[in-house]
């Protein structure tokens, strides 16, 4: 049977605005009745700098946060970002306090690979401005940086699943899991992040299936942003509302992987520019399918596409509004899901 969980991503406002902790999160996993939860471990708003949603790794409250689980018996991941051995180090040791057997994270992207190595940073500048065809070198440099830590993860007995994060397209993922060759470095792979490098998802979900250990199940929509260099973003919309044929992806992903979990992230409200040149992943052009323009989420005397993902910073009232949006969006997502994955378990 597939089980289901739920990223705390899903529930960005409610953590953000302190309206729910991680064992209210649990909780809700557990009312929606999913079987699971991904802990982002990233920080933003209002969020534990180092420990995001999970708050802490002190061990008497990360003992809180296993008993929790363990009560529901629902299984755990973990979500991070960055390839650096010690940042490695600490996330897994964290893991396996609370029981979390899958860690999520992603490559830094960086302009210069070769000056990013003289400085030791990981690509530190404000991504959402940066349009690039990134210095392939990165990819090179991360296999080897992945290899270091393979001894770590099989002492543990966790494994790493590299996200198509926005910028990298299936291939280029695909080469660098092949590279690392290790049982304990597999792919994650997000059924809506290649639109951003220009790839339809059905495509990146046949070249990553077969390296798969975890996932986000999510939905997108593209729309108008005149502000944006390419005129539009990609926005998340609550799964089976938006323009990804995700029964078909979850069908690729689940018939040529050996997944027996789903993770929902609904990133409503949330809107993504396209980082990679069009045409990077082989969609030269918004349009068609997935790639289709629908209208904007508000009008933009209410709130631009850039301004969805913090709402606070407009009006309490509109975050009000998309608290309750985004928890409804979440337990119709999981519902969805749910649905996708029992239909596809009766075939």
């Amino acid at each position: 049977m597939i089980k289901i969980g739920l990223d705390t991503e899903s529930l960005h406002l409610w953590f953000q605005n302190k309206r729910m902790d991680i064992f209210g999160f649990i909780e809700k996993a557990h009312e929606f009745g999913l079987d699971g939860v991904m802990i982002n471990l990233i920080k933003d708003y209002n969020l534990d700098p180092e420990w995001g949603t999970l708050e802490s790794n002190d061990p008497e409250h990360l003992k809180k946060v296993r008993a929790l689980l363990d009560k529901y018996n629902m299984y755990v991941e973990f979500a991070t970002k960055g390839i650096q051995y010690d940042h490695l180090v600490k996330i897994i040791e964290t893991a396996e306090a609370v029981g979390a057997d899958i860690i999520r994270t992603y490559i830094p992207i960086t302009l210069n690979a070769k000056e990013d190595r003289k400085t030791g940073g990981e690509g530190k500048y404000d991504l959402g401005k940066v349009r690039l065809d990134f210095d392939p070198a990165v990819f090179d440099d991360a296999v080897e940086e992945l290899k270091k830590i393979v001894p770590v993860l099989k002492k543990h007995r966790i494994k790493l699943g590299l996200e198509n994060h926005e910028y990298e397209t299936a291939e280029e993922l695909v080469n660098v899991v092949k590279a690392v060759d290790s049982p304990w470095i597999g792919l994650h792979y997000d059924f809506g992040n290649s639109m951003m490098a220009w790839e339809e998802p059905e495509q990146a979900a046949e070249l990553m299936a077969p390296y798969t250990v975890t996932t986000h199940f999510k939905d997108h929509i593209v729309i108008p942003c005149p502000d944006d260099e390419y005129e539009y973003v990609v926005c998340g919309i609550p799964a089976g509302q938006g323009n990804i044929d995700l029964k078909r992806c979850l069908d690729i992903v689940l018939d040529k992987s050996e997944l027996t979990r789903i993770n929902v992230e609904m990133c409503y409200p949330y809107c993504a520019q396209f980082k990679r040149t069009p045409g990077a992943g082989g969609v030269n052009a918004v349009g068609e399918g997935c790639f289709k323009v629908e209208p904007p989420l508000y009008d933009e005397s209410v709130m631009k596409p850039n301004q969805y993902y913090y709402p606070q910073e407009i009006s309490e009232e509109l975050l009000e509004e998309l608290l309750k949006k985004q928890m409804d969006g979440a337990r119709e997502s999981a519902e969805y899901t749910k649905k996708l994955c029992r239909e596809y378990e009766g075939k």
